[in-house]
């Protein structure tokens, strides 16, 4: 039976190092990092999430800000909160939740976000900078992650072949460049799989780890992995179940009984990849503000 990848341990593990960095870093320059994140409209599952940052940053220390706006909010008003965030002294990392509602344009408010608070990692400037293999990069949260769960269980993807199944701008493709990057994480051989790929099976079976992002339930079976391979499984689709109180359950892109019979190791759903996402957004909140607090002590000389 395979090892299960406890994104839930993992992330303990981490928010405990950040809330240090972050307590040490206080002290040395007198500023707390400081994430706003702006939510338009009432979607529950935003909600929820955005309830689960504002925790998240109080339990490490950092400031944090909570801005919410009506469903019928335009365009332009969301712009010009984001520019008040952008000059926000306090603020180092910003986020919009997404979905929007239909009349405001994603793109319109990705474009203004400035790049060096953008620890969603989305801007062209940010996704142009990790597509050419930077480094120092704030790449999204969730590839993040992904990588930070492979290395520190010990499945460091260097010389590796891994497929991962899905292009979405936000997992598929970003995951597999910071794979290809010659840096902690990655100098894996990356085959990307999608929606189109003629007979998936035969592609995931050369994989010696399995990034699962396709957002289909149980996608991935037991015949279409190796004996050994590592899945790291990024789906959370909701199925009927008439036994849950509350009508339905979490799965992933995995089939994860049958796969976790013949895998070296797996993440599970929920508990794998999900705790991860914040912890990661809190990790790049940490990195902005040492940038910008050193840009601004550089200026200022």
């Amino acid at each position: 039976m395979a090892k299960i990848i406890s994104g839930t341990e993992l992330s303990a593990v981490m928010r405990a190092e950040i809330g240090a960095e972050a307590q040490a870093f206080g002290a040395e320059t007198g500023v707390r990092p400081g994430l706003a994140v702006v939510l338009v409209g009432n979607d529950p599952a935003s909600q929820v999430y955005v309830r689960m940052k504002g925790k998240a940053c109080r339990e490490v220390g950092f400031h944090s800000e909570e801005i919410v706006l009506p469903e019928d909010t335009p365009e332009e008003e969301l712009l010009g909160v984001i520019d008040g965030l952008n000059a926000h002294p306090e603020i180092h990392g910003l986020l919009v939740q997404l979905p929007l509602p239909p009349q405001i344009d994603p793109q319109n408010v990705i474009l203004r976000i400035d790049p060096a608070k953008d620890v969603d990692g989305f801007h062209p400037i940010n996704v142009g900078r990790l597509a050419s293999g930077d480094r120092d990069v704030l790449a999204p949260a969730t590839p993040a992650g992904i990588i930070e769960l492979l290395v520190r269980n010990g499945y460091d993807p260097s010389g590796k072949r891994v497929v991962v199944v899905g292009r979405s701008n936000i997992v598929g493709k970003p995951v597999a460049l910071l794979l290809l990057r010659d840096a902690r994480g990655g100098n894996a051989t990356v085959t990307v799989a999608h929606s189109r790929t003629r007979d998936l099976g035969s592609v995931t079976r050369e994989a010696d780890i399995l990034v699962a992002a396709a957002g289909r339930p149980k996608l991935i079976t037991r015949d279409m992995v190796k004996p050994g391979v590592v899945v790291i499984d990024v789906g959370t689709n909701r199925v009927a179940d008439p036994t849950r109180e509350r009508g339905w359950r979490l799965v992933g892109d995995v089939d994860f009984e049958g796969v976790a019979e013949v895998a070296e190791a797996i993440t599970p759903v929920p508990g794998g990849v999900g705790p991860m996402t914040i912890t990661m957004l809190l990790r790049n909140t940490l990195e902005a503000a040492r940038r910008i607090e050193g840009a601004g002590a550089r200026a200022s000389r």
